[in-house]
């Protein structure tokens, strides 16, 4: 094992993106009076407006990422801290369409998500939580701990209604007019007449207004405003919970009274961070570095919401794959945007296995920029497995196959050493390529019947196989497809040969090495699977 001293000096020239990130912030930290001696504040945002997405766990993912890098290049010497925030205070501006109950909640618009009822049954049909935001709040955080990050949870209820925004909610008083004329420009002069950085909360309804400020006291910390309904005037102090701020202006609020070093952000909210940058030096406050992501998208290729609930959920991944899996894909090329659909799911776990597999091998040089020892804090786990989530699938498919001992026989045909005590992170693939193949795989299967030409070499495939030795190897039979796809027309464009296999006998266009295939599933299987392809019965199955 590499100690710190000599970890650190490989990470200085490390070339993944955490570490990178990491640099940028020592370089911030040192330049600020006492940054070398503070602890290190790491902030993630969550608005609870909706369920959870996976885009939230990506953001906690990458900033952990990032926070590891940092102290492996301070050798642990700085105190860090990760704060995931809950932006709970928020007014409840419009119902998510993917909760129950839409008529109930529709009757709590402006009001504080922590005052919103809670749509979810729990025991005898109560809700389980006191309150919606409660509810978003607790499933994220589920998913947070199953994962095992380090992080702090923050209300921004409780942050507020205790005081401790207190302090700089009297300087955004104080410096009112700096920060209006910081947002003013920005918007429209229909939303210049109602702007201001701060949101009563109605004494009367308890709701969450957007309503202009008619005075303010800066000695004796209050605003005024107009009840838009009564028409009466309102004094309200702005601490102890009696206003929350407007988006921008909170960001920067916030950023202030926490003294946050370093937060993300997705590239929609580039404009935001300035905005809320600015405001943040007008409190006196210095803005956090910052690392700009790419949005995650949907089968369609738009922006995955909370509210909207397209995309993936991190329980549907986490159903039909591992979350080091899912960790993987928050790690890669954070800076592209990517599609963030179930068909993603197959390629990243081998990827993920891939990568993990190279570990035992790879200089100290080479380790620290292998996306699983990010994964896995450094110490990423050994394992190498004898055959690939691609590979289950079609065994899956082609055996019909839906027990985990049934597949596992055909594993130990291939590797006989194997079995699941003594390969549990294989044992769970086989779960998740059983779920996974009935979910996605197994409704869109479409078999066809061979050309001419394919059942030509399709039939010469089979009598290969007949003469194939006993315990031909993957690589063996590999061999086997490829010289018969040669001689029976397809030398020029054996790909065309390969996708007939696929196509007339696994039901799609793609697939996995069938060299590997046959060797798992086994030559006889294979050629009973050829006969049922060549008499049409597959096609008509479909």
């Amino acid at each position: 094992m590499t100690d710190a001293p000599a970890l650190r000096t490989i990470a200085e020239s490390a070339r993944a993106w955490p570490f990178e990130e990491a640099r940028r912030l020592i370089k911030r930290l040192d330049k600020l009076p006492g940054g070398k001696d503070k602890t290190v504040i790491f902030e993630t945002g969550y608005g609870p407006s909706g369920l959870p997405h996976i885009g939230t766990f990506g953001e906690v993912a990458r900033t952990s990422m990032v926070r590891h890098a940092f102290e492996v290049l301070t050798e642990g010497e700085r105190k860090t801290r990760l704060i995931c925030f809950s932006d709970d205070m928020d007014g409840f501006r419009k119902v998510p369409g993917n909760v129950p109950k839409q008529e109930m909640l529709a009757q709590y618009i402006d009001m504080p998500l922590t005052r919103v009822p809670d749509p979810f049954g729990g025991i005898d049909g109560e809700p389980e939580y006191e309150s919606f935001a409660h509810h978003n709040n607790a499933r994220l955080r589920r998913f947070l701990d199953q994962f095992g990050f380090e992080y702090e949870f923050f209300s921004a209820t409780e942050c507020y209604t205790s005081g401790m925004m207190d302090e700089t909610l009297l300087k955004m008083l104080a410096v009112y007019d700096k920060v209006m004329d910081i947002i003013l420009p920005t918007i429209g002069p229909e939303r210049q007449k109602t702007y201001s950085p701060f949101l009563p909360v109605c004494p009367r309804t308890g709701k969450v207004l957007q309503v202009p400020m008619i005075a303010r006291d800066v000695d004796a910390g209050t605003v005024t405003y107009v009840d838009p309904e009564t028409r009466e005037e309102v004094t309200t102090p702005v601490t102890g919970g009696r206003v929350k701020c407007q988006w921008k202006a909170d960001w920067a609020m916030r950023w202030t009274a926490l003294g946050v070093d370093y937060e993300m952000a997705g590239k929609d909210l580039i404009d935001s961070v300035t905005l809320s940058s600015k405001i943040c030096r007008a409190l006196g406050g210095t803005p956090p570095e910052g690392f700009n992501y790419e949005l995650f998208l949907d089968e369609k290729g738009e922006k995955i919401s909370k509210s909207k609930g397209n995309g993936i959920t991190i329980e549907e991944w986490l159903e039909y794959a591992s979350p080091e899996s899912l960790s993987l894909y928050m790690f890669q090329k954070p800076k592209s945007a990517k599609k963030l659909y179930f068909d993603v799911i197959p390629k990243t776990v081998d990827e993920y296995l891939t990568f993990l597999a190279k570990v035992p091998d790879e200089a100290p040089e080479k380790q620290i920029d292998n996306p699983t020892w990010h994964i896995h804090g450094g110490n990423p786990p050994v394992a190498k497995l004898p055959v690939s989530f691609a590979l289950l699938l079609n065994l899956v498919s082609a055996s019909n196959a839906h027990d985990k001992s049934v597949l596992w026989g055909f594993i130990q045909r291939m590797a006989p050493e194997a079995s699941a005590e003594s390969h549990p992170l294989l044992d769970e693939l086989v779960g998740y390529a059983i779920r996974y193949f009935d979910r996605f795989v197994k409704p869109n299967k479409t078999f066809r019947a061979p050309t001419a030409q394919e059942r030509q070499a399709l039939e010469a495939l089979d009598a290969a196989l007949a003469e194939a030795p006993d315990g031909a190897s993957a690589e063996d039979l590999q061999t086997i497809v490829y010289e018969v796809g040669k001689t029976n027309g397809f030398a020029d464009n054996l790909r065309d040969w390969f996708r007939a296999i696929y196509e007339v006998l696994l039901g799609q266009s793609q697939g996995p090495r069938f060299g590997s295939f046959i060797a798992l599933y086994g030559v006889d299987e294979t050629r009973a699977l050829i006969a049922k392809g060549l008499s049409g019965e597959l096609a008509a199955e479909a």
